[in-house]
């Protein structure tokens, strides 16, 4: 059981407050426990890998039978379906730019032939996310049944479960060194990083810097990222040493010079530690939050996705992937659902079968 202190406490609460502010895109070791596996239907299978795949002999019936529900959700307005309709039409600029070119992918490298399905959050608080809102038993349950409808909507990329877990929290308060960001207990990330490890899938350690920078807050992840099975996030979001603000109250910003530091850290832990190829989630909804993208690098040892986490009716987050994403290539792209802001005025949530119809395709699919 993850134990709260009456200062996390304090902190998680006004944290929760702060990363939930209205931002312009419509929009904050334990011992291993058991957990129980859901029972899969017949018509897909979990692999050793922890992998949900739908079966060859089910895959046209069920790919086609959630093609047509998920088509054309009751409650989507003129605006969205016209904006998602721009989204598919082909583009002579941008369309050529994707795939992106990449040398052969290393051997166990999960992109791009699966798709991630990951839950985002912390268990300390109720407000940053699914991972935190619901108890952890439930919250699995959740998730292994959004990984059947994105395996049944594209039978042709196996899914992978996540959880996503903010290690570092952004805070309202300077905190003792003044930086404020909040650094969570290593037993804590090491419970929930049992919590996957029981379903054979993937854990994501997101990093929110507050005053600090990613060059001095990742070091101490490192035994984490160790594992062959951990990767890494950061969230320019809260990245606030070049404003100066308080996080929460403006939206911050990183630097490809940043990203490129994290991306050449990651590199030299899969070569040094001969671990398979890591992934680097990077959060996007804002031009300026990631300033200089198009000089984001990549190596064979880690793959880099920019993730469009913005919230709000679904044209709206289609432009956001359209401006910040797409028009920005760097190497695989992730989009974020929002369980509660994404539906708070009547919008029923896009379905799996709605985000495919983008261009590029997302590969990672975060919930919150």
């Amino acid at each position: 059981m993850i134990r709260l202190s009456t200062r996390h406490a304090l902190v998680l609460l006004l944290l929760a407050g702060a990363a939930c502010y209205d931002r312009p895109n419509g929009a904050l070791s334990s011992d291993k426990q058991t957990i129980s596996k859901a029972t899969p239907d017949s018509s897909h299978k979990v692999t050793p890998a922890g992998v949900v795949a739908v079966t060859a002999d089910a895959a046209a019936k069920k790919a086609s039978a959630a093609t047509k529900a998920d088509a054309v959700p009751p409650g989507r307005n003129h605006r969205d379906s016209v904006a998602l309709a721009s989204m598919t039409k082909p583009d002579s600029v941008l369309d050529r730019k994707w795939p992106v070119k990449m040398p052969e992918p290393l051997p166990g490298a999960i992109l791009p032939k699966n798709r991630i399905v990951a839950y985002y959050g912390n268990p300390l608080s109720k407000k940053m996310g699914v991972l935190g809102e619901y108890p952890k038993d439930s919250m699995l349950q959740m998730l292994d049944r959004e990984v059947l409808r994105w395996a049944q909507a594209d039978p042709t990329h196996p899914v992978v479960p996540a959880l996503h877990l903010i290690a570092t929290v952004a805070q309202g308060l300077p905190g003792k060194a003044g930086l404020f960001r909040l650094q969570m207990r290593d037993s804590m990330v090491n419970e929930v990083y049992s919590w996957i490890k029981a379903r054979n899938g993937l854990f994501f350690i997101d990093v929110q810097v507050g005053k600090s920078s990613v060059q001095a807050e990742l070091p101490r992840l490192r035994p984490f990222l160790e594992n062959p099975d951990v990767h890494l996030a950061i969230d320019p979001e809260f990245a606030m040493a070049t404003s100066g603000k308080v996080p929460g109250t403006v939206i911050g910003t990183l630097d490809a010079a940043d990203v490129n530091w994290a991306v050449n850290w990651l590199d030299e832990i899969a070569r040094e530690k001969k671990l398979p190829p890591k992934i680097l989630i990077v959060h996007r909804f804002t031009r300026k939050m990631v300033t200089n993208a198009t000089k984001i690098r990549y190596t064979p040892h880690v793959q880099v996705v920019m993730d469009m986490d913005g919230w709000g009716p679904p044209w709206l987050k289609f432009d956001s992937y359209h401006d910040y994403v797409k028009a920005e290539p760097v190497q695989f792209t992730g989009f974020k659902l929002f369980y509660h802001n994404d539906t708070k005025k009547g919008d029923p949530l896009l379905t799996p079968a709605e985000v495919l119809r983008l261009t590029p395709k997302p590969l990672y699919i975060q919930y919150q």
